[in-house]
């Protein structure tokens, strides 16, 4: 495993930032980091990173521990902070060259190069960093944590501010970064998560809520299935409760009810065939589905 906690917790005063969480990441993972303002994240990030040391428990990354081993450390994470630290008085290729140096870099020149074409930055190379929109300030970020070549990426809010077309090369370079590297990946946008992540953490109140699949944790809100069924002729509650596997029925108006059912069943099929068989119309017939926002309200509400 390339990170791997146990354990951690972070006090400030009397207040506990991160309570005992535990996880770990592979490398050919992205992983999204999700919770609410204040959840920990960040908090997280930074241990990580070796930024700020825990109050207790472990982190290790790629065998090196955050607390004995930081420049190790380092020199295997590339990291995007949730706000952006830029020289934003240096021109892009200066800036990006300078980061090589620091990381002592061979063949620097190439390096870079290769590293501004990956971003989409070839455009604003020589422009002053300073005079940059948000979105291509991301990408030199971006472009920075990636020069050394690390084996985990931790990006902390990576495609703020970028345009919907920018959103769309940014998510496919770190959908690509992930087949490769550890991709530890925070964002508060549901939609990112699906179209980029392999599995999902899910922190509140500083302690670990969720850690799975996009796919089980849809089922596992799924364990009782609603369907919402629309009829062109008037029915009552009670004959629809005898629909094998309908626990409840209630009533949406003008012939729309929803049935929820006693397990996770797909009853669709049934219902049908009782709908001909009392000689019913069907106007409508859906299965509800949980989507990753769902999921991410119902555990941290």
């Amino acid at each position: 495993m390339s990170v791997v906690v146990q354990g951690l917790t972070k006090i400030y005063g009397s207040q506990k930032a991160i309570d005992t969480i535990s996880f770990e990441a592979k490398k050919g993972e992205v992983l999204g980091f999700l919770g609410p303002n204040g959840a920990g994240k960040t908090t997280t990030m930074k241990i990580l990173t070796c930024f700020i040391p825990q109050t207790s428990g472990a982190a290790n990354v790629c065998g090196y521990d955050v607390r004995t081993h930081p420049l190790e450390v380092r020199s295997k994470i590339g990291y995007l902070p949730e706000h952006n630290p830029l020289y934003k008085e240096l021109y892009v290729k200066e800036y990006l060259s300078f980061v090589a140096g620091l990381h002592k870099i061979k063949n620097k020149k190439q390096r870079v190069a290769e590293m501004i074409e990956r971003t989409g930055l070839g455009r604003e190379q020589n422009k002053i960093i300073g005079t940059l929109s948000k979105g291509y300030r991301q990408r030199v970020g971006l472009a920075q944590a990636l020069l050394h070549d690390p084996e985990v990426l931790i990006l902390d809010e990576p495609t703020t501010g970028l345009d919907p077309n920018q959103l769309a090369e940014i998510r496919s370079l770190i959908k690509q970064l992930g087949q490769e590297k550890t991709v530890i990946f925070s964002t508060h946008i549901m939609q990112e998560v699906q179209a980029v992540c392999d599995r999902v953490l899910i922190i509140n109140n500083g302690q670990l809520v969720a850690n799975d699949s996009i796919d089980t944790l849809q089922n596992r809100m799924n364990g009782a299935s609603n369907i919402t069924i629309e009829l062109a002729q008037t029915i009552t509650k009670e004959q629809l409760t005898k629909i094998p596997k309908v626990a409840s029925v209630e009533s949406l108006g003008n012939n729309r009810w929803k049935l929820t059912t006693t397990d996770n069943q797909d009853i669709r099929a049934t219902i049908f065939e009782f709908a001909v068989q009392q000689k019913l119309t069907l106007l409508e017939l859906k299965k509800e589905t949980y989507s990753v926002e769902d999921v991410f309200q119902e555990l941290t509400k």
